[in-house]
This record gives C-alpha cells, sequence and structure tokens, in this order.
C-alpha cells in the first residue's frame, strides 16, 4: 500500500509561483498513475492533472499552460504552479492508483497525501 506526503504549499500572491512535492513510500511507485487533485471549501474535489507510468500527462483546462506536473525516477512527484490564481486557492493533495488508463477521477485512486494548503 503506498503512502503518500505532500509538502510546498503556502501563500503567495497573484501572479506567483509554487512547487509541490509529493514523496511515495512504495518502492513500486513508478508503475502507478499519479496526479494531483484540489479542494476549495465548499466545493467539490477537482481533478487538476495526472502524468502515466510512462510520462504522459492531461491538464485540466484551468491550469493548462501555468502548471506542470512531473515525476522523477525514485518516489516523488511535482507539481509546479506558476501564474497563480486568486481561483488556485485550495487544499491540494497528490494521489495514486493502479488502474490504468489514468485519468482525474478520484474514484480511480486508492491512496491520498493529507493535503497541503495553497492560498492565492
Amino acid at each position: 500500500h503506498v503512502q503518500l506526503v505532500e509538502s510546498g504549499g503556502g501563500s503567495v500572491e497573484a501572479g506567483g509561483s509554487l512547487r509541490l512535492s509529493c514523496v511515495a513510500s512504495s518502492h513500486t511507485y513508478s508503475r502507478y498513475c499519479m496526479a494531483w487533485f484540489r479542494q476549495a471549501p465548499g466545493k467539490e474535489r477537482e481533478g487538476v492533472t495526472t502524468i502515466t507510468p510512462f510520462g504522459l500527462k492531461r491538464y485540466a483546462d484551468s491550469v493548462k499552460g501555468r502548471f506542470t506536473i512531473s515525476r522523477d525516477n525514485k518516489n516523488t512527484l511535482f507539481l509546479q504552479m506558476n501564474s497563480l490564481k486568486p481561483e488556485d486557492t485550495a487544499m491540494y493533495y497528490c494521489a495514486a492508483g493502479s488502474s490504468m488508463p489514468c485519468t482525474v477521477v478520484a474514484g480511480q485512486y486508492n491512496a491520498w497525501g493529507q493535503g497541503t494548503q495553497v492560498t492565492v
């Protein structure tokens, strides 16, 4: 069972940048779909971006051109967030799922981090 720990959240002015990290405990991390979700107060959890074991990426329209997902060869997932907007304010969660194909549907993912707060 994969355990995930996020870090890197914080407060930033509009137009600024943040980089989130998510460390996975399992050596099988490289075989998983990985994703970032976010949830703002009073709103449903939203899929932001996903990356396949082969490095293929998908983004929600709201973050295309501003956010970049990446993963290293060890056990860390990243989310580079540029040109941040107030509407990006949310709790951000990383997630891992073993089923394919990789999507931004929350039900596909069976391991979640505790979340890291981003405030713009």
